[in-house]
């Protein structure tokens, strides 16, 4: 997840650290449309049929009735109870429901998988956070204002590193990024040809093009694709079947899974469901479930994945705040959420063409991840920036409320 460009609207700049890329509200292909209207008379689904998946099944309701063509919701409980429901849509050209706890392409929280990786590597010896990426990419990182050699493991990991975006350009127009291929590679020359944004350490911000550029890094440095990285260090220790890195030319997803929708203009909905995620590589382009992202998240934070001395280091945030949390703050790949009931909650978010994730496990451990089958400017208008900033903010107010009140 959008966020990426430092040329961007007002809105997209402010919501940026949460998303992927950064996408024109104008963008089509020629294909059939659905109206907005059509998601009004959403279905419901629970996987929990008590009375403890009421509350959630109305808060993913209320985000269908806005305008999101479906939600899907997922809760792990201090005690490992599990609660997930789906409201809305799933396929709009059959008004087929949306799946409970579905596959969704999980955005900017592959993040938080390649900084575990990047971190389990400090743990071997195998790279030192503080050690210039130009000890694992040498001569790589190099362009007007950019020295490999001035920029550490953990600027990267952190967002504060300085380097431009690669995103804006490269996935500007989303439907037209639908069906082609881009490499790591041509999409870091990309970022490479642009300056520097500020000096290494300067400040904040975020871009996906520190998270390609770690990922180019971790190939290096253990001489296998990151996706079998990912997948043998996180995915199948935690017995994860339906998170993966999609294969190269890999459009569909595998499972069951409700449609992602964009459009062209807003509210005319098109189906980006099959999508070629090599834009988002490393910095966004894993396939999860809600549930399945809330146990990765939890394993996390309970110290399966990392020593504890390393998920301090983790946990150690800079400034990261913005107009929907202004008190938020980024580790290595992790953020920092303050919420409404006191306390702090842990995790990160997304969004893709088709898709927005939000996602954090709270202060007694219960684990939340919330869903959404479009962005907000598929069904706002992005020159509307009241309205706009309300239909991101209710998916965070949702998460918000289900940690806080379950």
């Amino acid at each position: 997840m959008n966020d990426q460009t430092h040329t961007q609207t007002k809105t997209q700049h402010q919501t940026r650290h949460r998303t992927l890329i950064a996408v024109s509200a104008a963008a089509a292909l020629l294909a059939g449309t659905v109206s907005l209207s059509a998601c009004s008379s959403a279905t419901e689904q629970t996987a929990d049929t008590g009375s403890e998946s009421g509350p959630l099944q109305d808060r993913m309701q209320s985000l269908v009735d806005p305008g999101y063509p479906a939600a899907l919701a997922s809760v792990i409980g201090p005690d490992g109870e599990a609660i997930d429901v789906a409201a809305g849509i799933g396929d709009l050209a059959t008004d087929e429901p949306a799946p409970v706890d579905g596959e969704v392409r999980i955005a900017s929280n592959t993040k938080m998988f390649v900084s575990t990786v990047v971190l389990q590597l400090v743990e071997e010896g195998k790279v030192a956070l503080d050690a210039p990426i130009d000890s694992y990419l040498p001569g790589l990182i190099t362009g007007d204002g950019i020295d490999g050699t001035r920029i550490s493991v953990r600027q990267l990991l952190q967002h504060t590193a300085g380097l431009p975006e690669y995103a804006d350009q490269i996935a500007a127009d989303a439907f037209a990024a639908q069906e082609r291929y881009t490499s790591p590679r041509d999409m870091l020359d990309i970022a490479l040809a642009k300056p520097a944004v500020f000096a290494p350490g300067e400040r904040w911000a975020y871009s996906n093009t520190n998270y390609l550029v770690l990922g180019l890094m971790v190939e290096s440095v253990t001489d296998r694709a990151l996706a079998q990285q990912i997948d043998e260090r996180i995915v199948k220790p935690l017995d994860l079947e339906h998170t993966y890195f999609p294969a190269p030319g890999e459009r569909e997803l595998r499972g069951e899974h409700p449609h992602g929708y964009h459009a062209k203009t807003v509210g005319d909905l098109l189906d980006i469901t099959a999508l070629d995620t090599s834009f988002a590589w490393s910095a966004g382009a894993l396939v999860s479930t809600p549930h399945e992202l809330n146990v990765f998240m939890k394993a996390l934070l309970d110290g399966e994945l990392l020593n504890e001395e390393t998920l301090a280091e983790m946990q150690t945030t800079v400034p990261a705040g913005d107009e929907l949390w202004p008190g938020a703050g980024y580790g290595l790949g992790l953020q920092s959420y303050p919420l409404s009931c006191g306390g702090v909650a842990w995790g990160h978010g997304g969004d893709i063409p088709g898709t927005q994730t939000r996602n954090a496990v709270g202060p007694d451990g219960t684990a939340v991840t919330i869903a959404v089958t479009s962005l907000p400017w598929a069904v706002v208008s992005p020159d509307d920036n009241e309205r706009l900033m309300k239909q991101y903010r209710i998916v965070v107010d949702a998460l918000d409320a289900t940690l806080c009140e379950r």
